[in-house]
């Protein structure tokens, strides 16, 4: 709905203020006066809102259009806690490609200031500083692209209208792997495939997490289908497997608002569902699956013999059917917040994540900050969370549990879930047996995915842009451990002594840090402790190789492998270097076999020189 002002109510917009200052303006610090003489859109947003999001894509084609009369001002203005941080401002700004100048206003001083009431919120403010029109919610831009017409025709006649550069200064890229990832999936190679969502790209990562093996997408936005340098991407999210001999993967090309196939064989791109345009009420909700517009799909998981997709956008679960290549609405009314029931009743918020298990369809269902999950009958049903504006990190009874924005579920194999709590920088694990939610792990920035590999969970810290390994407890793989095993390829080894060496090279311009001993550690284990006869160094040793010794009686298990690396600046005039610490950890499952590997090495931080020569 439309919130406008009419022309005619000359209202003098009031000042930009906003505690954590300016982004987007090379450090400048800017005030309406700075402004006068071009049209200011004003642009009330929060990260976590979807509607927010598609507004920042709709004023794209504005921004460019009238680049030299037009400046928007983005007025970051948080909903959660975690959004009131400086940093997941800055993070946010670069991590949806915000190209225009962003007062960060924590406080609310001027959505207050202007009487805001909803994310997203547009303001428009003439040459001579006078408010002329207000928008809440989306699809307003066409309006705002006449009105702005109409303005630069009246002041340039008036003699108020000033052209020029705007005041965007856009910042140093970062020459991270990955940036900003979304999403990530374990490929029948043992392989990542991983949503690199600000470059507009999938990236394929070997075993280790870090080596890339190839991208696939040009890196630009766009929405072209081709081979994997050609094809193009618009921020992509959700991976899922289809079921074609697991040669194809489904992505939720999110803001391009379509499903795309991916060949891993040849590289290959096309387009499954989606025509590029955003739903909208009163489209269609099912049919031919090319012909349908879709709405922001985060999320995608293959279950009950269809690709599920989270459709962020409009606050609904759709279906795909790869047989009949149609979608259709399965779960949702489109009215955003928290209500359970059938399908057709239920209500979700901004659902982005998916997991399937045989008899549940598990969900994170973000801006209620809740775990969902559907049943077998179609039904809706809340794990943990009670609606919009209940959030937090505590632990305990479900019904008394706190989530903050979570963006990612990951059944685990005892029938439990762990769930990237992405605003509390944590993984949290809610098991259903027991209707107690706890914490796995914190310190990890803006997680956003995880996935299983062997006895560990890999998750996708999002904010941080990589992959982190962690080791899940034992309680959480206690139940089905050996079929959770069965995701990953066990290595080959040779029976007997087996050299384990944990590559580590201190990165350019570092050395390890030797001031207070040792400046490595590694610990040995395994699964079952019979596995290994010795060599363990009684499970601790600061040596980063070491050679094991295996029973072949065992046959086969998983290794557990920790280690850490301390390395600073190599700088003898500065007395205070800058340290790094370097940690992995590892679940490597292994089969003893005559003929096998006699040597595992593991990268820490480097290359080994047998991985160069392939």
């Amino acid at each position: 709905m439309s919130d406008s002002a009419p022309r005619r109510v000359r209202v003098r917009a009031p000042e930009l203020i906003g505690k954590g200052g300016w982004l987007n303006t090379g450090e400048r610090q800017y005030t309406l006066a700075d402004l006068r003489g071009r049209i200011v859109i004003l642009d009330f947003w929060t990260f976590c809102c979807i509607n927010c999001l598609h507004v920042l894509d709709e004023l794209r084609e504005l921004e460019e259009k009238h680049r030299d009369t037009v400046v928007v001002i983005g007025v970051h203005s948080p909903k959660f806690v975690h959004e009131a941080e400086h940093t997941a401002v800055v993070d946010a700004v670069e991590r949806y490609g915000v190209e225009h100048p962003v007062l960060d206003d924590p406080e609310l001083a001027t959505w207050k200031q202007y009487a805001v009431r909803a994310w997203p919120t547009l303001v428009v403010i003439d040459p001579e500083g006078y408010v002329v029109a207000q928008h809440a919610g989306e699809g307003h831009v066409h309006a705002i692209e006449r009105l702005v017409e109409e303005l630069e025709a009246e002041h340039a006649a008036k003699g108020t209208l000033r052209r020029g550069d705007g005041p965007y200064v856009a910042p140093e890229p970062e020459p991270t792997v990955l940036r900003f990832p979304g999403k990530a999936l374990v490929l029948p190679s043992g392989n990542f495939l991983v949503s690199d969502t600000t470059r507009h790209q999938l990236v394929e990562l070997a075993a280790d997490g870090e080596s890339v093996v190839r991208r696939i997408g040009s890196g630009k936005r766009g929405f072209q289908d081709g081979t994997a340098a050609a094809a193009s991407f618009n921020e992509p999210q959700g991976l899922a497997l289809l079921d074609e001999g697991e040669g194809a993967v489904v992505v939720a090309d999110t803001v391009n608002h379509a499903l795309r196939r991916l060949d891993l064989v040849t590289g290959e791109v096309t387009t499954l569902a989606g025509t590029g345009r955003q739903w909208m009420q009163a489209d269609a909700t099912s049919g031919p699956a090319r012909e349908v517009n879709l709405s922001s799909p985060w999320d995608v998981a293959h279950w009950n013999g269809k690709v599920w997709i989270a459709m962020a956008g409009i606050h609904q679960l759709w279906a795909y059917d790869p047989e009949g290549g149609t979608v259709a609405v399965t779960a949702g009314t489109t009215n955003e917040g928290l209500v359970d029931g059938p399908g057709d009743e239920a209500w979700f918020a901004q659902p982005s994540g998916l997991a399937a298990t045989p008899d549940k369809l598990w969900l994170a269902d973000s801006e209620t900050s809740a775990l969902r999950w559907v049943g077998l009958d179609g039904a809706v049903r809340t794990a943990v969370g009670t609606g919009l504006f209940d959030f937090g990190h505590r632990d305990g009874a479900a019904e008394q549990a706190l989530l903050q924005h979570p963006l990612g579920v990951t059944a685990l194999p005892d029938g439990s879930v762990a769930v990237s709590d992405t605003y509390n920088h944590a993984l949290r694990r809610y098991d259903p047996a027991t209707g107690e939610v706890t914490t796995l792990a914190t310190d990890l920035r803006e997680p956003s995915d995880a996935v299983l590999v062997g006895e560990d969970i890999v998750v996708v810290e999002s904010a941080r842009h990589r992959l982190t390994r962690l080791r899940l407890p034992e309680e959480a793989v206690k139940v089905a451990s050996v079929a959770h095993r069965t995701q990953r390829a066990a290595t080959e080894v040779t029976p007997g002594e087996l050299r384990l060496d944990v590559i580590f090279q201190a990165p350019a311009g570092q050395k390890l840090d030797l001031r207070y001993g040792p400046s490595t550690r590694l610990l040995v284990s395994a699964t079952p402790p019979e596995l290994l006869l010795g060599g363990e160094g009684e499970g601790a040793g600061t040596d980063l190789s070491r050679t094991l010794r295996l029973d072949p009686a065992v046959g086969e298990g998983v290794l557990h492998v920790s280690a850490m690396a301390a390395s600073c600046d190599d700088d003898p005039d500065n007395a205070y270097p800058a340290c790094h610490v370097h940690q992995q950890d590892w679940g490597v499952p292994v089969r003893l076999v005559e003929g096998g590997t006699d040597r595992l090495p593991l990268v820490l931080a480097g290359m080994d020189p047998d991985q160069r020569e392939h």
